[in-house]
């Protein structure tokens, strides 16, 4: 759950790309360089999820996976906040939730 501020804030999804501007072995659209060496290249783009310094949720000092994020997604949408910034976003008052 992220309010509409922070939504500006958040990655682009690039799925709706056709195949020749998302595809990685091509030269133009910033795909594959000419005479590059992928065994010194590919290490820097790759994910490693143990290399990342995640912080805590602010409320059940879970890892959060979200940059940016200070609530985890469980937690915001239990409280009915915002996620990056913990702006109220709906009234849960009279909602029926488990507290697990």
């Amino acid at each position: 759950m992220v309010c509409e501020k922070c939504e500006k804030k958040l990655g682009k999804v690039i799925t709706p790309d056709p195949w020749k501007a998302g595809a990685r072995n091509t030269t133009e659209g910033g795909g594959r360089k000419i005479n590059e060496n992928k065994a010194l290249s590919s290490a820097k783009l790759r994910y490693n999820p143990m290399a990342g310094n995640f912080a805590p949720c602010r409320i059940c000092k879970q890892k959060i996976h979200q940059a940016g994020s200070h609530y985890c997604q469980q937690c915001a949408y239990k409280k009915g906040i915002c996620a990056m910034c913990g702006k109220k976003l709906l009234d849960v008052k009279n909602y029926r939730q488990s507290s697990t």
